[in-house]
């Protein structure tokens, strides 16, 4: 019999233990140094993502402080909106001597100041692309994603300018200035504003031309506010227009902030505040507050990454 195999000194190499069952050992532990490295530059990489966001956010807001022509004409679309449509038609609609039509159209006009400006906002991203600033901030070494979230809140914070400015002239509406009522009302607004920032984004991400965005954006943006029932009470309304409504994103925007109006105005009857201001229901059952602003906020988010997943294409 031949003898066992070892190394020289009579002790076998093999053990006769199978491999399959040795017991695997655990993966190395890096070292705490490595951990806390690991960790430095995770926090060092955020932070400077933070500061490009903050540097596109700064960029829009200058950009609106040298522009005081669009404040303007941002400002006046309502305004007329409210004032001339509002005693223009008021002759014809009577809700009684405790409540005017500007008091009703207020909410939309409000919501009209934010929509169009936050439009304007996102379409100046195809100025960037027109005139090569926009290949400048694509090629810095930052991430896209940094580049749409700063857009977004960079424009929503500059349409929400007009919003206050709205809020400023409320008096003039039969609105009262109650803090929390225009803390409530701005707050929407400026939720509005992302969601229509964010929107504008995705149009904007494939389009060359600014004609071509505004003409597509006027498109779709005109028929979704006058569906929103910023003009009209969403109670009574035939079959077909009411489906509209519920499919409508401004309608749960539009909503809350009329809620909060009415819900401050003391003088009018709850039969008529009920008649005006009926909420949003799906099929018979009416929609929580919460989650009309829930719906606003979630169409925000989905934009915003559809946006970024565009940009990430974008050469």
């Amino acid at each position: 019999m031949d003898a066992p195999h070892g190394d020289g000194k009579g002790v076998p190499l093999t053990t006769g233990v199978r491999e399959d069952h040795l017991t695997a050992l655990p993966a190395p532990v890096p070292p705490l140094g490595d951990r806390a490295q690991a960790r430095t530059r995770m926090s060092s990489g955020m932070l400077h993502e933070a500061k490009a966001v903050w540097v596109v956010v700064r960029r829009e807001g200058i950009r609106f402080s040298n522009d005081p022509l669009r404040v303007i004409v941002g400002v006046l679309q309502p305004v007329l909106f409210l004032f001339v449509l509002g005693s223009g038609l008021g002759s014809l609609v009577k809700f009684g001597p405790q409540l005017n039509l500007r008091t009703f159209l207020y909410p939309g006009a409000a919501a009209m100041s934010v929509l169009f400006t936050a439009l304007f906002s996102a379409g100046s991203i195809v100025w960037d692309r027109e005139f090569g600033f926009l290949r400048e901030m694509l090629v810095a070494p930052i991430s896209r994603t940094s580049i749409v979230v700063g857009k977004c809140l960079g424009g929503a914070l500059v349409s929400s300018v007009q919003g206050v400015l709205m809020i400023c002239i409320s008096g003039l509406a039969g609105v009262p200035y109650n803090p929390a009522l225009m803390a409530t009302v701005l707050a929407e607004l400026l939720l509005l504003a992302l969601t229509v920032v964010s929107f504008g984004m995705v149009v904007a991400a494939r389009i060359k031309q600014f004609q071509s965005f505004m003409a597509v954006t006027q498109m779709l943006v005109m028929p979704l506010f006058f569906l929103s029932g910023a003009m009209y009470p969403l109670s009574g309304l035939p079959a077909w227009l009411r489906a509209l409504t519920r499919v409508d994103p401004l309608t749960y925007a539009v909503d809350p902030i009329r809620k909060a109006v009415f819900e401050r105005l003391t003088n009018v009857p709850p039969r008529l505040k009920q008649q005006l201001v009926p909420g949003v229901t799906w099929n018979g059952w009416h929609v929580p507050l919460g989650l009309e602003l829930g719906v606003v906020a979630l169409m925000a988010l989905a934009f915003i990454t559809v946006a970024a997943l565009e940009f990430r294409k974008t050469d």
